[in-house]
């Protein structure tokens, strides 16, 4: 399990490690957005001090917020550590990485392969729910998104 550094996903990925025994490799590389001076500010501060930035990144524009990262750079920092988890797990094995919502989403949209203006359609994922990646002929795959329960194996008539 890898897991972002930060207070929040580091006691998640704790809680989860206790569940399920495996280890957990924290990683600043898994950290939300930086958002300048955005960082602590309401919805509504933000739109009131900052607002044509924050229309512009609304309407999906590559904004700086607040002077922070663009969401293709949480990209560029954040699927080098998925990546090089997954080439370290046995086959068939299956890698847990605890995050932040906005940097799961665009991880997601590049690992995906979708263009940085759609990954805002990957919606942003509920506290302590999941997605589901595989690796499919043709790449990576997303197999369930903002899930709340584990998902269930498929049974067929030979099981």
């Amino acid at each position: 399990m890898i897991s972002s550094d930060l207070s929040r996903t580091a006691a998640t990925a704790a809680a989860l490690a206790a569940v399920t025994g495996l280890d957990v490799t924290h990683d600043a590389g898994l950290r939300e957005t930086y958002a300048g001076v955005w960082q602590g500010l309401t919805n509504a501060e933000i739109q009131e001090r900052y607002g044509e930035e924050y229309r512009l990144w609304r309407l999906g524009e590559p904004v700086r917020r607040g002077g922070g990262e663009l969401n293709t750079e949480v990209a560029d920092r954040a699927v080098p550590v998925v990546l090089d988890a997954v080439k370290s797990l046995p086959e068939g094995g299956t890698l847990v990485v605890v995050s932040h919502g906005g940097t799961i989403r665009m991880a997601i949209g590049r690992l995906l392969g979708l263009d940085p203006y759609h990954w805002e359609a990957l919606a942003g994922l509920s506290n302590c729910c999941w997605s589901v990646l595989g690796e499919g002929a043709r790449g990576w795959r997303l197999q369930e998104h903002n899930a709340g329960t584990l998902p269930e194996p498929v049974l067929g008539d030979d099981t």
